[in-house]
């Protein structure tokens, strides 16, 4: 897979190229390695995360080599060991992978990806992970947020020209697993099959003698999706009767506009007026679309003051994930050989969880999440779980025998083979909007939602324990 990229070996960190060849060169490339991802902290101070760009990313795995280019750049200008280079050549991804099916909703600390592959394989593919499953993720959740306070609006991603390079393909992709039906990103609508949209710039207006030329024209060569930019000079007094006057002209021929976008103003009263004005005319059927600088604030402050408005046309917040911009999505050894291991911390938020893992989720029996996930050892999650604990606050814990237990992560690889069918885009998205149908409308709310709990099983909280203890009295006697 590529977008305007070639995404092969060497879209990488260099420190993983460094670590791999030390593993290599020291004879322990082949060690067998469990790594998990999960992130730690909300984006947008929200309730929940949009689990995005997993087939995204498996489709780059299936075929992921360095290629003859990047060998002769990394034998150029790093001092790589030849048998490395030799290595390189015949790399190829034979582990596994584990996960929360694209478009799960997920919650700190879980962890959402377990990669079991030989250590050096599991290293190099870590910016990789991150890269593609941070960011999506990110603009998933962004989407999943404007959907929920959208109603049934249309929603199309108009975020390309402001996106960062080519992360606007992953954008159009991500934001359509969060509920946006459209893009117009015309590369992202050929690559994954999502439907285009577009109108006209101020500048085309401009271009002609006056506005009315510039609508005719348009309105010749473009009938079938002609929405009129009403807003070059005078919304209320131009714009809009000189598109009222050409979609009559159109229906003379047999035709009919789309509708118009507003894209400047007090969007709630000028859609308002435009409304009428169009109603008046007999020009019910034409769509209002706004755009410029929405989110989901400005999107539910619209609906709020009932504006009349049928699309919304989000662009630059959605794209760079505004305000957060980025999803803080680590990528941690868990296991090594069948020994599990962690990162000693000060912090235990700061501390990953060891061994091999299994995420539960507690439904109510009602079809809806109970607030509740247990992370639990794997050869724990065959029986039903009674208790959870709190992570990080000893001594508190919560029982969950009573609920329904399903577990999250599932298989995508098998010793270097997919086996996982990729499910389309819309069918990951109607999944997404399943998922979030199960979540209560408290954990979903923008001002202070609810914590959705996460806990650990009383066998993994004292694995983790032991050898925090073990770990500590180790640096204490080294010290």
């Amino acid at each position: 897979m590529s977008y305007s990229l070639d995404i092969t070996g060497t879209y990488t960190d260099l420190y993983e190229l460094i670590m791999a060849q030390t593993y290599f060169l020291e004879n322990r490339h082949q060690t067998p390695a469990v790594f998990d991802y999960f992130f730690r902290k909300l984006p947008y101070d929200g309730g929940y995360v949009i689990f995005a760009g997993l087939h995204d990313w498996l489709d780059i795995l299936e075929t992921w080599t360095f290629s003859a280019d990047d060998l002769a750049y990394l034998q150029e200008n790093l001092p790589l060991h030849p048998d490395f280079i030799d290595y390189l050549k015949q790399f190829r991804f034979t582990g596994s992978i584990y996960a929360c099916r694209e478009g799960e909703v997920v919650f700190p600390y879980e962890p959402i990806v377990r990669v079991e592959a030989p250590i050096i394989e599991a290293q190099i593919l870590e910016t990789l992970l991150l890269n593609v499953l941070n960011f999506q993720s990110l603009i998933a959740t962004k989407a999943a947020r404007i959907r929920y306070v959208s109603g049934e609006q249309a929603l199309s991603e108009f975020g390309f020209r402001r996106a960062q390079g080519p992360a606007g393909i992953m954008t159009a992709r991500a934001a359509v697993i969060g509920g946006f039906q459209s893009t117009s990103n015309v590369y992202a609508g050929k690559r994954y099959g999502i439907p285009i949209v577009g109108t006209m710039a101020h500048s085309f207006v401009q271009s002609y003698p006056d506005e009315l030329s510039a609508f005719r024209a348009f309105a010749q060569y473009y009938p079938q999706g002609c929405i009129f930019l009403v807003d070059t000079y005078d919304t209320l007094h131009s714009g809009i009767p000189n598109a009222i006057l050409v979609a009559k002209e159109m229906e003379q021929g047999g035709r009919r506009a789309l509708g118009i976008r507003l894209d400047s103003g007090d969007l709630a009263y000028l859609s308002r007026r435009a409304r009428a004005m169009l109603d008046e005319a007999d020009l019910s059927y034409m769509k209002i679309v706004v755009s410029n600088q929405l989110d989901e604030y400005l999107i539910r402050s619209l609906r709020e003051q009932g504006a009349p408005i049928d699309i919304f046309g989000v662009g630059t917040k959605l794209s760079v994930g505004a305000p957060d911009a980025t999803l803080d999505g680590v990528y941690k050894l868990c296991q090594i050989q069948d020994k599990p291991t962690i990162k000693l911390s000060e912090s235990l938020t700061k501390m990953n969880l060891p061994g091999k893992k299994q995420i539960l989720r507690m439904h109510n029996g009602e079809g809806l999440f109970a607030g509740a996930d247990a992370i639990v050892l794997t050869e724990e999650a065959q029986q039903p779980i009674a208790v959870m604990h709190h992570p990080f606050e000893p001594g508190k814990y919560k029982k969950i025998q009573s609920y329904t237990q399903e577990p999250l992560l599932h298989p995508m690889f098998v010793n270097g083979k997919r086996v996982a069918s990729a499910p389309s885009l819309f069918e990951i998205a109607a999944y997404a909007q399943k998922r979030l149908q199960q979540l209560p409308p408290e954990y979903k709310r923008f001002e202070f939602p609810h914590v959705y709990k996460v806990g650990v099983s009383e066998k993994l909280l004292q694995l983790r324990d032991r050898l925090r203890a073990q770990y500590q009295e180790s640096w204490m006697n080294h010290g």
